[in-house]
């Protein structure tokens, strides 16, 4: 089936990388940054020039589009959905895409940057590109690959079944968000509109992933006040907000962070202080497998802030706690069908399945908890977020395959 099809994700990926889509967390508006319509939009006008017809950009930033069914047969709607926007940890601006030929397992060092090396000894999933084509950035920002690989894979399979109308498939539709790295990417998501039964994200790393569990995830804010006063005239009534902050953060217990936790484990992790004297705010994210064992986290902490204000007379604190997002096995558990056909999806495209947890989240996980189960495929990311990103481009087009190996199964299946 794919013997005489050029796969198009690759091309369409080193354009898209060059658009910088960063999404801006310190942002309250939505999207975050205006930016992330640029790519959106073009996403669009490829759509309409496939022939996808309803192809179109909201207000809030979200593409949508539909490829119509091949079959008369009721075969449930699918969605697959990619986030356009890369993380704020890296910039994003000026991004140059280097593809790399028949990899060989040397180092590969980035011109713009050469103190940036990507070492097979520290990036072992390298053997299995051995011969292969890479795709790298110049060294002074991230590539992208997270999420716009998924993005140019979506693009490629629409290509494919617009081009391939002998497939058989149902209805399927197509969902591009933005701001997904700051944990806002379906905030104005129309479901309704959608109109679909489930989902897929195409936002994962190795190939044969399929990951149908994430963090259960809530942000904690701990607010300290202090006592202001006059540094020349503050003995016995300064209480420095400042420094009860950094009592709390030394008191933070290391088994319980980022660094020395792996698999299933948890963790409570500080990500952002701002303040004064008189007045200091620290942001935490807490993260966790199981949703019960967040509360026991964030009364761990506040135990460690009320400890150690209590003993700074005339401070005191506030402790609040949001939920950003939950474990999407607590939904996909009753819905087996849609991970088997990822499955056997998979298989077909002559993999081995690799079922995996994500240590974070995905729009995936939220759109579960809003009707829409979304487990996470497979699209090639590796070492995201930093500027040792790379992708596989036979990687890439193993994930088209996939995709279409899946809407096939979900028509056989109905």
């Amino acid at each position: 089936m794919f013997d005489q099809y050029v796969f198009t994700a690759a091309e369409r990926f080193c354009r898209y990388v060059q658009f910088d889509t960063q999404s801006d967390p310190l942002s309250s508006a939505f999207p975050s940054t205006e930016k992330q319509k640029i790519l959106s939009q073009l996403l669009v006008n490829e759509l309409l020039e496939m022939g996808i017809d309803d192809a179109h950009i909201d207000d809030f930033g979200y593409v949508y589009a539909t490829i119509p069914a091949t079959t008369n047969k009721s075969v449930p709607v699918i969605c697959f959905c990619a986030h356009v926007d890369t993380a704020p940890d890296c910039s994003g601006t000026g991004v140059k895409p280097l593809i790399h030929k028949n990899y060989s397992g040397a180092d590969i060092v980035l011109p713009d940057d050469t103190t940036q090396v990507i070492r097979l000894s520290e990036h072992p999933y390298l053997n299995n590109c051995l011969g292969k084509e890479l795709i790298t950035a110049s060294g002074t920002t991230l590539l992208g690959s997270d999420d716009k690989a998924g993005v140019a894979e979506i693009m490629d399979l629409a290509h494919f079944l617009v081009t391939h109308p002998e497939v058989e498939h149902g209805t399927i539709k197509i969902l591009f968000t933005p701001d997904e790295e700051v944990g806002r990417g379906v905030n104005h998501v129309d479901l309704k509109k959608l109109g679909a039964e489930f989902g897929y994200t195409l936002d994962g790393g190795d190939p044969g992933m399929l990951e149908d569990e994430n963090f259960s995830a809530d942000a904690v804010e701990v607010i300290i006040h202090g006592v202001s006063a006059h540094p020349g005239a503050a003995k016995d009534k300064l209480v420095n907000a400042l420094k009860i902050a950094g009592e709390v953060l030394a008191a933070l217990p290391r088994e319980l962070s980022p660094e020395a936790t792996t698999g299933k484990e948890g963790f409570l992790h500080p990500v952002h202080v701002d303040g004064i004297a008189e007045r200091c705010a620290i942001s935490f994210i807490i993260r966790d497998f199981v949703t019960s064992k967040l509360s026991e986290k964030e009364a761990l902490l506040k135990s460690i802030v009320e400890s150690i204000v209590a003993v700074h007379p005339g401070a005191r604190f506030e402790f609040k706690v949001h939920e950003q997002y939950r474990n999407m096995k607590e939904i996909l558990k009753d819905h087996p069908r849609i991970v088997e056909y990822a499955l056997e999806a998979i298989r077909r495209t002559g993999l081995t399945p690799i079922p995996g947890s994500i240590r974070g989240g995905t729009d995936g996980s939220r759109l579960s908890f809003m009707g829409l189960p979304c487990p996470n495929l497979f699209a090639g990311q590796q070492a995201i977020h930093s500027k040792l990103e790379h992708i596989c481009i036979q990687d890439m087009n193993k994930s088209v395959e996939m995709l279409v190996h899946l809407v096939q199964v979900a028509a056989e299946k109905s």
